[in-house]
């Protein structure tokens, strides 16, 4: 029963929050006060729709929202997402477009599972799929999981995504976005040794913590500052009785948000009260800005107990993967055996979570590629989150990333055979 009543304490407080801001708005939405001129009450019922909303968020998990895409041929083509494998912890999820001629560009999307849902990267998915066909990782909320599924540890996660690379082929180009940047790159020499064939075409790493001593943020500055057993008593509790999951360890998504809001309270505080001032206005739109990012923003799922801890352990404080000892189910993978994948980093100049240099040290461990095999960019200005869904990655990196996979696509295979097909079919 050890954190389960925390656990329960912190979903009654979302609740009571969104019970009152329901109330309060019910209550100043009446239409008799009307007549009163005071505008305190434009002011609780806006404060209480945007109080609803905000904590009613925070346990439900975004919808894609992808339903259809423009072709070549200037028609809107119907998105449907099919799951392709199906696992406890996670799916790997195809976009697939009707319709149209396959795209010869293969993209194994790995989403991060680091208190988001994957849904967080809906605008990069959406940029990728006129151009490709877009698979991704879609994990899974560890509160909806019964403990009888087991663990699930950054091994479980690097295996899981080796299964993904051996389903989709040799000709896929991966692009691992932030928290699953030294896994997916563990993935890869993990295949390269045991599996070779299984390999991706390319690697692209985008803001990931592969050596977090590289450049200290926040992050690693509170990773290096408790022991695993402060950390494993302030942040692991054990899912309530409301969810399936009953019983399992887990980092709570609220306490992760709470985490998240703290390093820039002030700007989240302002965001806040420039959409209460709008909303009593009356000038608040149910899509705007503050909804779209928020609603997003604030939706958060539980990661179990033995991954953020052992991503803690053994990504942050031993640094495993910068020392290239980093251990698969009792196999050592050796990223000097990485000698046909092609890897690319993408870094943000102002990113305040994976600091410039971090992902960068990735290219120190490759001893078995080529010059011509490395490539990096640093993005100027550019934060954490604009480096793959924001104006910096549909501008200029999203371009640099699709050159990237197309000079090292190879002149043969599936993916030359696809483009010979759509050629002729055109």
């Amino acid at each position: 029963m050890k954190g389960m009543a925390t656990y329960d304490l912190m979903e009654s407080i979302r609740n009571t929050n969104e019970w009152m801001g329901a109330s309060a708005r019910a209550f100043a939405s009446y239409p008799i006060w009307g007549m009163t001129p005071n505008p305190m009450f434009k002011v609780m019922s806006a404060w209480g729709r945007v109080t609803e909303r905000s904590f009613a968020r925070m346990v439900i998990k975004p919808d894609w929202g992808i339903t259809s895409v423009v072709a070549e041929d200037g028609r809107d083509h119907i998105v449907e997402e099919k799951i392709e494998i199906a696992r406890p912890f996670g799916a790997l999820l195809r976009f697939k477009v009707h319709g149209r001629p396959e795209k010869a560009r293969r993209v194994l999307l790995c989403a991060p599972m680091s208190g988001h849902y994957s849904t967080l990267l809906r605008s990069t998915v959406a940029s990728l799929l006129p151009d490709c066909e877009v698979w991704v990782t879609d994990w899974h909320n560890a509160r909806d999981i019964p403990v009888s599924e087991g663990k699930f540890d950054i091994e479980d996660y690097t295996l899981y995504l080796t299964d993904f690379m051996r389903h989709l082929g040799p000709d896929t180009h991966v692009i691992a976005v932030c928290q699953p940047v030294p896994l997916a790159l563990a993935a890869t020499a993990y295949l390269a040794e045991l599996d070779p064939a299984a390999q991706p075409r390319t690697l692209t790493l985008i803001g990931g913590p592969v050596d977090p001593h590289a450049a200290p943020t926040e992050v690693t500055d509170f990773g290096r500052s408790v022991t695993m057993g402060q950390l494993e008593h302030l942040a692991i509790q054990r899912v309530g009785f409301k969810y399936s999951g009953v019983g399992r360890l887990v980092y709570p998504g609220l306490l992760q948000l709470g985490g998240f809001i703290s390093m820039n309270m002030e700007r989240h505080a302002q965001a806040f009260v420039d959409k209460i001032s709008a909303e009593a206005r009356g000038e608040a739109g149910e899509r705007d800005k503050h909804n779209r990012f928020y609603d997003e923003y604030l939706a958060v799922m539980d990661m179990t107990a033995e991954f953020y801890l052992s991503t803690v352990e053994r990504i942050f404080k031993n640094r495993e993967i910068a020392r290239n000892a980093f251990t698969v189910d009792g196999h050592k993978v050796d990223f000097a055996k990485i000698t046909t994948v092609a890897v690319k980093i993408v870094e943000g100049e102002k990113d305040d979570i994976s600091a410039p240099g971090q992902c960068l040290a990735a290219l120190d461990l490759l001893t078995g590629l080529t010059d011509k095999q490395k490539a990096s960019h640093l993005e100027p200005g550019a934060g954490h989150y604009g480096i793959f869904a924001g104006k910096s990655w549909r501008n200029n990196i999203r371009p640099l990333v699709m050159n990237f996979m197309d000079t090292h696509s190879g002149g043969g295979g599936q993916g030359a055979t696809r483009l010979k097909i759509a050629a002729s079919n055109g």
